[in-house]
């Protein structure tokens, strides 16, 4: 992914980028239609992409709960889906050993917000090369993101992109301060808005996390309004039986003109 972060913030549109896809990638059919369906809908809006599946899901609030299809066999599907259609494609990694493995199959490595002050596996990420994507702790400030990039950078990287998630309000709830987005800008980083996962209600009784995907425009616009480089956001055909994290996602069927509004939005203030 050569001067990628270059291209995503300097197009000739002057678009945002998107990272959007399933959740978990639950096998190899659905990750290429949602990847085919989305590429058709980034090409035609000029909105540079990467296709985001984790491989594998290991922050899970129940052991029963889905974890995903098998390592190697999901990284192959994400590397299948960068060749064939030509697009950088980003994974979660939750421990230092994982980094190289993913490497070698994905463009951009995302470290999980419950892990974003484990210094050994941010170390282990930027010794790949590869573009190092930081989910913002709820648990932090916008301000203390910029430890996370320094140590990324010290060890040899400067490939480093940090992504707003929200932050926790109470036991159950999440809120955004859009005032983080551009002091975390102010580290020279692109950032970004995660518009799903900052919508999740954790710590169900239930034990499964909750959520308000009705309001992930509401997120996006206003990420977009404050000069967000690109946006995070979740999507799948039918959210309600996705086997991850349904009840945050984006129905692939709005993603397009939740895109259209979002542009509108980026023209007016750009």
């Amino acid at each position: 992914m050569l001067n990628y972060l270059d291209k995503i913030k300097n197009t000739e549109s002057g678009n945002f980028f998107l990272m959007a896809g399933p959740c978990a990638i639950e096998g190899e059919d659905i990750a290429m239609r949602i990847a085919e369906r989305i590429i058709t809908i980034t090409d035609k809006l000029q909105i540079p992409y990467i296709f985001k599946g984790s491989y594998r899901k290991a922050n899970r609030s129940k052991g029963s709960s889905f974890t995903g299809i098998g390592d190697e066999k999901a990284l192959r599907i994400l590397e299948r889906i960068g060749r064939e259609f030509g697009v950088p494609t980003v994974t979660d990694i939750h421990e230092s050993d994982e980094a190289a493995m993913a490497a070698a199959y994905v463009d951009v490595l995302q470290i999980p917000a419950f892990l974003c002050r484990q210094t050994d596996l941010l170390i282990a990420a930027a010794h790949t090369g590869k573009v190092v994507n930081v989910k913002k702790g709820q648990f932090l400030s916008a301000g203390s993101m910029k430890f996370a990039v320094e140590k990324i950078k010290e060890a040899g990287n400067d490939k480093v992109i940090l992504t707003d998630r929200g932050n926790t309000f109470g036991y159950q709830d999440l809120i955004v301060d859009y005032r983080g987005l551009p002091e975390m800008q102010g580290f020279g980083v692109p950032v970004v808005m995660d518009c799903t996962h900052s919508l999740q209600q954790p710590n169900q009784s239930s034990g499964v996390t909750g959520g308000k995907p009705e309001l992930i425009s509401t997120i996006a616009k206003a990420a977009i309004a404050v000069g967000a480089d690109g946006l995070f956001i979740e999507t799948h055909p039918d959210p309600a039986n996705a086997k991850s994290d349904g009840a945050n996602m984006l129905h692939l069927d709005l993603l397009e003109e939740t895109l259209t509004q979002l542009i509108r939005i980026r023209q007016a203030i750009i």
